[in-house]
């Protein structure tokens, strides 16, 4: 197993060389910050360390695969009723800016290849976020196919581009578990959530009910069906540590971390009565 000291350097070096790219001072000073996603880092990062990637090529493949994933993210918060009209072309713009650095580096790299399957992924996500917002989906478990194609697909390609497709499974469950456990703090504390809206409109036939005035056993029920999922995709986590050969210390540790942030709701009615 490769030593944290060592891969925790390279993770360093990449994560500065995405901010420097990402955090431009015009663009901050009128758009929130970028969230750079650590653990999607971690994993590109993890990913071609085991396939000795030079430190340039590492660093290549990874900030642009990263410039995407926030140009999607920040193209996803246009959407925000909440914002006004200038920062919303702003927003539009910097999701434009970030997507531009993304294709010029790896035009610079002249991996014509690279540009194709990254491509796909973001066709994929834009494909399946359609679905999800003008929810076509006719069922729960085909919205929650949808967040993992939505969560996990640009990482999936890079995986299949380099041909190490058994990192594949536990990519598609760490990121749909994450996005779970958010979704659900969020439903939790604020009383709202993207994903407990959708969940409501397929499975509560009152379609004039806000999701801030269901009743106490509504939101059991959508809390019971998130759990189903999160407890589902914890048992894989779980296996995958054991199993995926090439898990480093420091990415170990992170999986670790994240599994034992979920808190099932059924356990945490018990605890408090």
């Amino acid at each position: 197993m490769i030593k944290l000291p060592d891969i925790q350097q390279k993770y360093t070096d990449i994560q500065k060389q995405v901010e420097q790219k990402v955090f431009h001072p015009y663009l901050l000073k009128y758009i929130e910050t970028p969230v750079i996603d650590e653990d999607r880092l971690l994993i590109l990062v993890s990913i071609m360390d085991r396939l000795e990637f030079s430190d340039n090529k590492m660093e290549n493949y990874a900030t642009t695969t990263m410039l995407i994933q926030i140009a999607l993210d920040t193209h996803e918060h246009i959407s925000n009723a909440a914002v006004d009209e200038i920062n919303r072309q702003l927003t539009v713009l910097a999701g434009d800016y970030y997507s531009g650095l993304y294709y010029k580096l790896l035009a610079e790299s002249e991996d014509n290849m690279m540009i194709k399957e990254l491509s796909k992924g973001i066709k994929e996500i834009n494909e399946h976020k359609v679905l999800v917002y003008q929810k076509e989906l006719g069922g729960i478990e085909n919205l929650m196919e949808s967040i993992k194609k939505i969560e996990s697909s640009l990482l999936i390609r890079f995986s299949n581009y380099f041909k190490v497709d058994l990192w594949n499974e536990f990519i598609v469950n760490l990121f749909f578990f994450k996005r779970l456990l958010s979704e659900k703090k969020q439903f939790l504390e604020a009383g709202s959530s993207h994903l407990f809206e959708f969940m409501k409109e397929i499975t509560i036939p009152n379609k004039n009910l806000s999701i801030k005035n269901l009743s106490d056993k509504q939101q059991k029920d959508l809390l019971v069906i998130c759990d189903r999922y999160l407890d589902s995709a914890n048992q894989f986590l779980l296996k995958g540590i054991d199993q995926l050969p090439y898990l480093n210390d420091m990415l170990e540790a992170r999986i670790t971390s994240i599994i034992n942030e979920h808190q099932p709701f059924a356990k945490t009615l018990v605890e408090e009565g």
